[in-house]
Order: structure tokens, then C-alpha cells, then sequence
């Protein structure tokens, strides 16, 4: 099966108040995280990635994909056109706070390529990684890369997702958080 990413102009990224049906994705990676009061899945599509958050009762979904990928619009909570760099943040029932950073960065192909080397030396070590295929155009595939970092009452998830047709790089940083108890 071919793996190929679709043209970074076409990516969003989006919040949902609810889970998404998960034959919606193309998933290449997956880990399950349970930590204190919550659990999260973590998945690396072929656009990008999906995080699932529940905590009593609580679902929030983050996506990173493709314009064009047919998503439900019932309680998407925020959608925005990946480009340039943006900040957001929800407070959600219960206290719960999620809040991302997410950024399209076009770079000279030497960076790049040294960064795309880097993200695959760094893989082996900790992580979620996967490479795709090349497009076809390029000699290399794209690249996703995840980082989660766990604590009792947050879940800190880093993604770097690489696009060389376009020399460019997917950037985010998403905090779950849970209030300290009263």
C-alpha cells in the first residue's frame, strides 16, 4: 500500500468534543496511554495524527488533517487552515483545559533535509515514528514524528510532521490538563 502525504496546503487542524469513528483514518502508529484520571490514544495518520482524550465522561479529539478528508462538523470546537503559527486554548467541563500550538513552517531544503535527518535519528530513541513512501518527485519520504509526555494530571503531546514536496514542517505542542482537586 502506498503511503503518501497529501500537499501541506491542503492540511487543518481541528478539536472535536466528542470521539471520531477511527475507520474515518488511515493509522501507521498507534500507543495507548493511561496515566491518573485519564486515558489517551495517540495515532499517526496519513495526513498527520489524531489524539483521543477521555477523562469522566469527557472526550476531546484533536486532528491534524487533511482539508479535503471528510470530517463531521457536530461539536467540532475549533478548525483552522494549518498556516503560519497559531495558539488556542478551551476550558472544557469539569476544568479541563486544553490548549495547542501549532505552526507551518516552509524551510530552505538544506534545513529541511537536516531536520528531517535528525527527527529520523531521534526516532529510534523515544517516540512515535513513521516514514512514508516518497511521492514520487522526491528521492525520501515524509515523516511523522510524536512525542508524548505523561504526568497525573496532563498529557503534553509534541508532533512534527514533514512534507518534502514542499519543504515544509508541521509543528505542534497540545496540553491536556486537569485542575489540582479543591
Amino acid at each position: 500500500m502506498l503511503t503518501v502525504r497529501p500537499k501541506v496546503a491542503e492540511l487543518v487542524f481541528q478539536l472535536y468534543g466528542r470521539p471520531l469513528h477511527p475507520e474515518l483514518f488511515e493509522v501507521y502508529s498507534s500507543r495507548t496511554v493511561k496515566r491518573g484520571d485519564y486515558e489517551a490514544k495517540i495515532d499517526i495518520t496519513s495526513a498527520g495524527h489524531v489524539v483521543t482524550w477521555r477523562r469522566d465522561g469527557l472526550t476531546l479529539t484533536e486532528v491534524c488533517t487533511s482539508a479535503h478528508h471528510p470530517l463531521p462538523e457536530r461539536r467540532r470546537v475549533m478548525s483552522y487552515r494549518l498556516k503560519g503559527e497559531r495558539s488556542d486554548s478551551v476550558e472544557c467541563r469539569g476544568g479541563v483545559v486544553y490548549q495547542v500550538n501549532f505552526a507551518l513552517e516552509p524551510v530552505d531544503p538544506e534545513v529541511f533535509w537536516t531536520f528531517q535527518e535528525e527527527l529520523s535519528e531521534d526516532a529510534g530513541r523515544q517516540g512515535m515514528y513513521h516514514k512514508f513512501d516518497s511521492s514520487g518527485r522526491m528521492a525520501l519520504g515524509a515523516i511523522s514524528y510524536i512525542n508524548v509526555e505523561t504526568r497525573t494530571r496532563s498529557l503534553l503531546v509534541q508532533a512534527f510532521h514533514t512534507f518534502p514536496d514542499d519543504y515544509a514542517i508541521v509543528k505542534s505542542q497540545s496540553l491536556f490538563q486537569i485542575p489540582k482537586s479543591l
